[in-house]
């Protein structure tokens, strides 16, 4: 997929796990719960169907009192070990979601390289105002910690 960049937000990295260990930490509840948000803020509740049309969820608590963030959304497509692809716009069964987060679609991919893995994010938009919200709400700097968390938190599986 090309990115679109008036629409999308990216990122890479070169993560030095094997893919299959990013995958376990990327579909487990268990293992996303220590990793998928940047600290402060923690997600203290996860529920995953893992197959298409599966529900999708998270709840994060941030360090003040009353601040969460619930995001609700479906698996649109997956291939085990090298790629996720989800969005906030629908729900489980492919339902409509009548409140989305942002609106987005999310693809994450995985791919092998040497020991390691070439992590890629692309988060795709429904219009310029979207993603220049989200990019305002500090994309670049919150998905960029979650990685590094990731990556950190993957070594230990």
């Amino acid at each position: 997929m090309k990115p679109d960049p008036k629409l999308d937000l990216t990122l890479e990295r070169t993560i030095d796990v094997p893919p299959r260990l990013l995958w376990k930490a990327w579909t487990e509840p268990r293992h996303l719960l220590k990793w998928y948000c940047p600290l402060p803020w923690k997600v203290v509740e996860c529920d995953i169907d893992l197959r298409p049309g599966g529900l999708f969820r998270t709840l994060m608590r941030g360090p003040g009192k009353g601040e969460e963030q619930v995001i609700t959304g479906c698996y649109l497509e997956l291939v085990e070990n090298r790629k996720l692809v989800w969005t906030d716009s629908l729900v489980a069964d492919f339902r409509p979601n009548a409140e989305p987060f942002l609106t987005f679609t999310a693809v994450i991919e995985m791919q092998a390289k040497g020991k390691g893995t070439k992590y890629s994010a692309l988060v795709m938009h429904k219009d310029p105002e979207t993603r220049k919200k989200h990019d305002e709400m500090g994309f670049r700097d919150g998905w960029g910690k979650a990685t590094d968390q990731l990556a950190e938190f993957a070594k230990t599986l």
